[in-house]
Formats: structure tokens, C-alpha cells, sequence
């Protein structure tokens, strides 16, 4: 009987091109997946692969064998999905990556919002920068991540769906602040890996900044302003998770990041991931973290609502 991993590796290699690139995909190793395509030619009798140069290409016989897998695999996975469904999801695992302050504000909402509906999922969830939170996904350590961006590009590997735009703000001791009004003032930005985009902002203004203050800290660099010893700019989904007394935040209109929800790999996604996915979307729903309160520039923020009340179990 022919094996359905085997058959799922064969089907990989032939979609991929390589084994190198099937076990990536598949996140086995190289080694792992030659043994697996090994022992699938011996329980067939056929040889299904052969050396072209420095790659492989399939046989006649591997060709038929691997469109006969895909249409296998197909309609187990298909099977395996039906059935989650069917029995309500009680068990399943996804693996989150997340910045900070997504963490800390959209993604207790979801998770309230799975552990009410979907009890036996289990969520594991990593902190990590949007960098470092592809890579997990591209390695399979994580399922999804949770990421932002100044641009609109995004990888081709990987399936990113907008989620918001998340507003930036000017904070300091007055309202209504603006950029280009503040050109001569001291400040407070991130490292050097982390305000190319705070720069772009003051070029877009016309003037270099005057930084005098280095934190990545979003408690200290509202201290600082605070105590009034500069101004620095900030996301509103992170000022949503803080907020100093004292501060005005003045929405910068022509400045904001796109918050969105990446995963890797071709659809549908597992039932326990797309359920996290769909209480994710209904998470920013409630929460609207686009868009900020009140009518002025000032654009006072309310704080992030209370997360919906999790089951006991």
C-alpha cells in the first residue's frame, strides 16, 4: 500500500522542482525527504527520479505517479478539513508571531475569541519584528504573524492580507504639533534599525531631526516627553497600550505603517489556523485600531477595549 507522506513528498517535488525546495516547503529536512523518496521507489518497483546536471527531474513513471499523488493528497487534506469542521474543531494548535503592541492590544481580543468558541485549539504565541517574524513563518516555526510595513510591498513568498492602517502621532507637551513644526525641537527616536522611516518622514518635511535621546522603549520615550525633554513620534496602536499623562498625541496625516496578517505556503490554511485568523479579523472589527477618536488633529485615543471575557476551561 502506497504510503500518503511519500506520495505528499512526491507530489512536493514535483510542484517545487527540487527536493531541496520540497523539504523547505515541507519543513523536513533534505535528508528526511531522499530517504522518504528512497523507500517510495522501492515499495513501487520504479525508478521515479533521475540526475538532470546538478538537479533531478521526474521520470515518465515519477511524472504519472506524482499527478496521481497531487490528486490524493488533494482529497485528503480536503477530508482532514471537512472533518475539523464537522467535529467543531476540538483539538488543534496555531503559533502566532507578533510585534509588541499587536500583542499586547488586537491579539488578546482573538484569543478570548478562540478560547470561547474553540476550546481545544492551543495558541502559542511569540513576540518578534516583522523581520524576524517572516522568517519563522518561512522556517514553519509559527503559522502566522501578525506584521507592519511603511510601503506597500510585500514578499513574494508570502500571502499578506491587510488588516489596517495603523495612524502615527506626534507627542509632546502641545496639540496640534505637526513634522515640520517641530524642525528645531530635541528628539527622542528609536535605534539606528528602526527610525529609517522616521527620517523619511522629516526629509519629507524638509528638515533633518535633532536627536538627541535613543530608545526603543515606547514607556521611556513617552517618560521623556513627559518631563519635557523632547518630542518623538509613535504608532497609535502602541499609544493604545500606554499612555503617559501629561502627553499630547497630534495625528500626522501623512505618516502611518499598514498593519497586516501573513502566513506562507499555499491556501487553504489548517482549520485551527484559519479559525485564529478569522477571530483576528473580528478582533479588529471591534476594536477599530485605525481609526483614532475625536474630531481635532489632536486626535485624542481611547484605550483598547477590555477583551471579551475567556471560557473557564
Amino acid at each position: 500500500m502506497l504510503d500518503v507522506l511519500r506520495l505528499r513528498i512526491l507530489a512536493a517535488i514535483a510542484a517545487h522542482g527540487s527536493v531541496t525546495k520540497a523539504a523547505k516547503h515541507l519543513n523536513y529536512s533534505q535528508p528526511a525527504v531522499s530517504h522518504h523518496l528512497a523507500r517510495l521507489e522501492a515499495e513501487t518497483g520504479a525508478k521515479l527520479v533521475q540526475r538532470a546536471g546538478r538537479g533531478i527531474r521526474l521520470t515518465p513513471e515519477g511524472e504519472h505517479l506524482a499527478r496521481r499523488a497531487t490528486e490524493i493528497v488533494g482529497r485528503v487534506d480536503t477530508a482532514a478539513a471537512e472533518l475539523s469542521a464537522m467535529v467543531g474543531l476540538r483539538t488543534g494548535r496555531v503559533r502566532v508571531a507578533g510585534f509588541q503592541s499587536a500583542l499586547a492590544t488586537l491579539v488578546p481580543h482573538a484569543a478570548g475569541t478562540l478560547r470561547r468558541e474553540h476550546p481545544g485549539i492551543e495558541l502559542h504565541l511569540v513576540e518578534a519584528h516583522p523581520r524576524v517574524a517572516l522568517d519563522l513563518l518561512r522556517a514553519g516555526q509559527v503559522d502566522v504573524a501578525v506584521i507592519f510595513r511603511y510601503d506597500d510591498t510585500t514578499p513574494g513568498d508570502i500571502r499578506a492580507t491587510h488588516l489596517f492602517d495603523d495612524p502615527m502621532y506626534l507627542l509632546s507637551l502641545h496639540p496640534g504639533q505637526t513634522l515640520a513644526g517641530n524642525r528645531d525641537a530635541t528628539w527622542i527616536a528609536g535605534c539606528e534599525n528602526c527610525r529609517r522611516e522616521f527620517l523619511d518622514a522629516c526629509h519629507r518635511a524638509s528638515f533633518v531631526p535633532h536627536i538627541t535621546y535613543t530608545s526603543d522603549d515606547t514607556i521611556v520615550q513617552q517618560a521623556l516627553v513627559a518631563a519635557g525633554m523632547g518630542v518623538t513620534t509613535m504608532p497609535g496602536l502602541a499609544l493604545r497600550t500606554h499612555r503617559a499623562p501629561g502627553i499630547e498625541a497630534s495625528v500626522l496625516p501623512d505618516f502611518r505603517r499598514s498593519v497586516s496578517l501573513a502566513s506562507y505556503g499555499d491556501p487553504p490554511d489548517p482549520p485551527a489556523t484559519t479559525a485564529f485568523i478569522t477571530a483576528l479579523h473580528h478582533a479588529v472589527e471591534q476594536t477599530r485600531p485605525g481609526e483614532p477618536t475625536g474630531g481635532s488633529s489632536t486626535g485624542t485615543l481611547s484605550p483598547a477595549a477590555t477583551p471579551p471575557p475567556a471560557s473557564p476551561s
